[in-house]
């Protein structure tokens, strides 16, 4: 894929106009303070993952509606007090794996958090946990973007950010967690899930999360988003929209809570993007316009030859060296 989409000079300067809902605010503290109603109850099951360097938890607690969403916690087997955590969130599809395939921030000297995402652990990564409100059944192939679409309250993402606002509160629970350092990081979706935690933090965290590092953040600025590219997942809601004419601005209205470009506007906390000027999965304009609009401080890094692959190990690089200058 070759360059396709604005140039560089204007991607940094792009902040378009946001489309959000008089009742945005209200509609997230209610969600969320709705999901209090039920009992966290996070469970950290010891497991023999067979990495004698680092402990492992096999992690389950109550997300929205109560329902169990499951997770890893990986920590370093040595350690002398409660650790900084980095919560992190899976691509489109993924689920959560085994403990083998997250050995970065444990390595590093950090508590990981994982977070398994509902319906989702059937294309490229294993998932155990089903979502319980839409089918009750096992983990799906995608897709999941317009499941619910026509009604935020019914909106598949509703479920899963809100899933992912107490993952935090899960980590944070924990005896080796230092809930004052508190980091949330993805890739793609993941990226889109941090955002969203990250502008919700200040609604209702009180501001637990400190640092933001979405990578090639998905879930931004969706209706340009799915006018300029035609791959998967947006392509999910054109198809959507090419049969249901008639719902077209129904959609949209139901997207804008959902909108990284709106939690990003509310967002305090230190962050580090990526972007990738090739990438015809998440363009790059959408992601500058959650960029330009964050409000904390902020950095980008800007991988100008890659797709939506982004800066991968180099990117990670950049993220452990961040969390060293904050953190030690």
């Amino acid at each position: 894929m070759a360059l396709f989409d604005k140039p560089l000079d204007e991607l940094r300067t792009y902040t378009p106009a946001r489309e959000e809902q008089g009742d945005f605010d209200a509609f997230w503290t209610d969600t969320l303070a709705a999901s209090r109603d039920h009992d966290l109850n996070a469970q950290f099951v010891p497991v023999d993952s067979g990495l004698r360097m680092l402990e492992v938890f096999d992690v389950t607690y109550n997300g929205y509606g109560g329902q169990p969403i499951k997770g890893w916690l990986i920590l370093p087997a040595v350690r002398e007090q409660p650790l900084p955590v980095v919560v992190e969130y899976i691509g489109y599809g993924g689920g959560r794996g085994l403990p083998i395939d997250w050995l970065l921030y444990a390595s590093a000297g950090y508590a990981h958090f994982v977070m398994d995402t509902r319906g989702q652990g059937s294309a490229w990564s294993k998932g155990a946990t089903p979502d319980l409100e839409s089918d009750g059944g096992n983990p799906q192939f995608p897709g999941f973007m317009t499941r619910g679409v026509l009604d935020p309250k019914t909106y598949y993402y509703r479920r899963v950010f809100t899933d992912a606002v107490r993952a935090v509160e899960a980590a944070m629970g924990h005896e080796w967690v230092d809930e004052m350092r508190v980091a949330v990081t993805g890739g793609s979706q993941g990226g889109g899930i941090a955002l969203a935690v990250a502008g919700l933090s200040p609604l209702v965290l009180d501001d637990a999360v400190k640092v933001a590092m979405p990578d090639v953040p998905f879930l931004c600025h969706y209706r340009r988003a799915t006018e300029i590219v035609d791959t998967h997942p947006y392509q999910e809601i054109v198809r959507f929209c090419k049969v249901q004419r008639d719902q077209i601005d129904t959609v949209f209205r139901t997207l804008s809570y959902f909108d990284g470009v709106n939690f990003a506007a509310r967002a305090n906390a230190q962050s580090l993007f990526s972007v990738a000027l090739m990438d015809d999965i998440c363009p790059p304009s959408t992601v500058f316009a959650a960029y330009n609009h964050y409000q904390g401080p902020k950095d980008i890094r800007v991988w100008q030859f890659n797709n939506h692959e982004g800066g991968q190990t180099f990117q990670s690089v950049a993220k452990l060296a961040l969390l060293q200058d904050l953190w030690g």
